[in-house]
C-alpha cells in the first residue's frame, strides 16, 4: 500500500516546566493573561506531523512517501529520514527560509503550551498531487499543514479519486467551518483528538453522528483514556498501553496514526489496527522527542501480545 504523508515538516524545540500551568492561571483574568515560564531544559528534535507519521510507518515495515516544503537547514534531517526508510523525493527545499519550528513547553502533568513558526511550510500550497501517477497512490494523509495546502490537497484527492485521511489537528482553529466541513465530507477517514473533535462539531454545526456517517471511519484519540473508533454505527474502544516510563507526550498522536495505518495496510481488523496505534503511541511517549524511539517489528509484536490478543494475525507484520 503506497501512502503519501503530507503535513508539517519541522524542528521541535521541547521545554520542560517544573511546575503546573494551572497554578499560574487566574480564571477571572483570562482576558488579560500575561505569563512567562522559566524552564529547566530545552532540546531541538526532528519533528513535524508528516515525518512523525511516516517514521512510525517505516519502523513497522512500510515505505511511506513524505511530501512537503522545507528550508535550507533540512539537509541532515532529510538524510536521516532516508536512512530510516522514508522516501523524501517529494520534499522541496525553499531557498532563503528556515524549516518550520514547533515550540512546546510541558508541565509536570504533561499539559502543553505551544507555538508554531510556519517558515518554509508556507510554501506547501505550491506542491500538487496532479504531477504524480494517481495509480501509484493508495492513500494520502492530510495532516496539519499550511491551511491553503490542506484545502488544495483535499480538492485534488477528490478530483483524482484518491482516498485520503483527514487530520486537521491544530489547524482546526485556523480553518474556516466550510473548509473543515469540505475536508470531512470528501475524506475516507477522520483522525482527531477528543478536544479538537468537540471544536469541529462547534465550528461546523455537524453532530458527532453526522460526522461518523460522512466518512468510512472516525478515530478519536483520548490520551491516557485510549481511543475511540467509529465505523458508521460500529464502535470500538481501544485502551491505552501502560508506558514503562513517561518522558514526553509530543508526537504521541502521530505515532498512533502511523501504527493504525500500518495495520490497515495489512488488512487487519479495526480492533487490531487501533491496538497497534495504541502501542506505537506508547513507544513514543517513553522517549523525549517524536522520532527517538526504536523497536524491531519482532519486538513490537512481542510487546503487543503482552497487552492484546491478535490471534496470530500480526505474524503478517513480521513476514512483510
Amino acid at each position: 500500500m503506497s501512502i503519501i504523508c503530507t503535513g508539517s515538516i519541522a524542528f521541535d524545540y521541547l521545554m520542560s516546566f517544573p511546575g503546573y500551568f494551572k497554578d499560574h492561571i487566574i480564571p477571572e483574568k483570562l482576558d488579560s493573561i500575561s505569563l512567562s515560564f522559566l524552564v529547566d531544559s530545552m532540546v531541538r528534535q526532528r519533528g513535524g506531523t508528516a515525518p512523525n507519521i511516516a517514521f512510525t510507518l517505516a519502523l513497522l515495515g512500510a515505505t511511506p512517501k513524505l511530501m512537503g516544503t522545507v528550508g535550507e537547514d533540512f539537509g541532515d534531517y532529510r538524510t536521516w529520514l532516508e536512512k530510516q526508510g522514508v522516501d523524501t523525493g517529494l520534499v522541496r527545499t525553499i531557498s532563503g527560509v528556515f524549516t518550520a519550528s514547533f515550540f512546546a513547553n510541558t508541565d509536570l502533568s504533561n499539559n502543553q503550551i505551544a507555538s508554531f513558526y510556519t517558515g518554509a511550510m508556507a510554501y506547501a500550497k505550491e506542491l500538487t498531487l496532479h504531477t504524480l501517477d494517481k495509480n501509484e497512490i493508495d492513500m494520502v494523509v492530510i495532516s496539519p499543514n499550511d491551511p491553503e495546502a490542506m484545502r488544495k490537497y483535499s480538492e485534488e484527492c477528490r478530483s483524482l479519486n484518491i482516498p485520503y485521511l483527514y487530520d486537521p489537528g491544530q489547524q482546526v482553529v485556523r480553518s474556516s467551518p466550510e473548509e473543515i466541513r469540505d475536508g470531512i465530507l470528501n475524506a475516507e477517514s477522520l483522525f482527531i483528538n477528543e478536544y479538537e473533535f468537540e471544536l469541529i462539531q462547534k465550528h461546523t454545526k455537524m453532530s458527532s453522528q453526522e460526522i461518523c456517517h460522512a466518512v468510512e471511519y472516525v478515530v478519536v484519540t483520548c490520551g491516557e483514556c485510549g481511543s475511540d473508533i467509529w465505523v458508521k454505527d460500529d464502535y470500538f474502544h481501544i485502551p491505552s498501553v501502560s508506558p514503562r516510563k513517561t518522558a514526553d507526550p509530543t508526537g504521541v498522536g502521530d505515532a498512533f496514526r502511523g501504527g493504525f495505518l500500518r495495520g490497515k495496510c495489512l488488512d487487519l481488523d479495526w480492533q487490531t489496527c487501533g491496538q497497534m496505534g495504541a502501542l506505537a503511541a506508547t513507544y513514543c511517549l517513553e522517549k523525549r522527542g517524536t522520532q527517538n524511539h526504536r523497536y524491531t517489528r519482532i519486538e513490537f509484536v512481542q510487546r503487543y501480545r503482552q497487552n492484546f490478543d491478535d490471534n496470530g494475525t500480526l505474524d503478517r507484520l513480521i513476514e512483510k
